[in-house]
């Protein structure tokens, strides 16, 4: 079953609050405590010191829970500071952060396209490989949303193009994309960890100079792409999608996962007004929603 999870920091003595708080007031379905110390969700950049709070809450809800309202929920109780952090992430079937170097193998996408650990041997050298370590950012190729995007890229013709990874997580689409002939890609998140792991990526794959990452607020004023990718959550490609939209260049193709098969026909809707939309592919629960834009 599909969830989504979002992430707090508290302090010792608010935690308790915010928990029942998450429990009564938005259905959080569990809520768990990690020692903010030990295993830091929201880990600082080099250089910098941690401000906030000493523990982090994970609550997990069923992936349909409509993010936006559980947000304005928990900044109305007052319980936490004013811009306070949070993540809110897709949910692997499985606890992938405790599984992943066991379990994480070579997989192949389409015809050319291998992810594989960077801890293992590449099954074929002539193939397109990408070396991946995903470190505390999510995008491994083994949840349904980036094997969709994945095996999208795998099958257009990406030579000498400029590709947007909305939402880059570990870099994963956006050196796959490179690999398969991109000339230059751009990837953006919200999340500082994100573009170190994009980039610690790339440049294990030999191909940090051909991406460039950025914060949202950083990110280059009139970008536009000829490819887009965005494998982030239904709720966020809703909210933003004039800003998605305008990514695009003219005849240009996007792609869009982290959606339930149950959100796909209203995620879709609010692209038709500008792009030509393709048939939905799904897998599992999951769909990719793609697209050409109108010249």
């Amino acid at each position: 079953m599909p969830w989504i999870q979002i992430k707090l920091n508290a302090t010792k003595d608010n935690a308790e609050m915010v928990s029942d708080m998450l429990m009564e007031e938005t259905g959080a379905l569990s809520v768990t405590f990690l020692d903010a110390k030990d295993t830091p969700i929201f880990e600082p950049l080099p250089g910098e010191t941690r401000l906030w709070g000493d523990i982090d809450i994970l609550a997990l809800y069923d992936a349909e829970a409509d993010t936006n309202f559980i947000i304005s929920q928990i900044q109305a109780s007052g319980m936490l500071a004013e811009g306070f952090a949070y993540k809110v992430e897709q949910l692997e079937d499985k606890d992938w952060e405790r599984e992943w170097m066991d379990n994480f193998h070579p997989m192949k996408f389409g015809e050319r396209l291998w992810i594989c650990p960077s801890w293992r041997d590449i099954p074929e050298p002539d193939a397109v490989n990408v070396m991946l370590d995903p470190g505390l950012a999510f995008g491994t190729g083994t949840h349904p949303t980036t094997a969709l995007c994945l095996e999208w890229l795998e099958s257009i013709d990406l030579s000498g193009k400029t590709v947007i990874d909305f939402g880059c997580g570990s870099g994963i689409l956006a050196i796959a994309a490179i690999k398969l002939g991109a000339e230059k890609v751009i990837g953006i998140d919200i999340d500082p960890q994100a573009l170190l792991a994009s980039k610690d990526n790339a440049e294990r794959n030999g191909v940090a100079d051909q991406l460039n990452v950025y914060l949202p607020q950083d990110q280059p004023e009139n970008m536009i792409a000829d490819v887009v990718v965005a494998n982030i959550l239904a709720a966020p490609l809703r909210e933003l999608s004039p800003i998605i939209k305008g990514l695009v260049k003219p005849n240009g193709l996007l792609a869009m996962s982290g959606v339930l098969d149950t959100q796909a026909e209203d995620v879709a809707n609010y692209y038709r007004d500008e792009l030509h939309i393709d048939p939905i592919k799904a897998q599992t629960e999951w769909c990719r929603i793609s697209g050409r834009k109108q010249g």
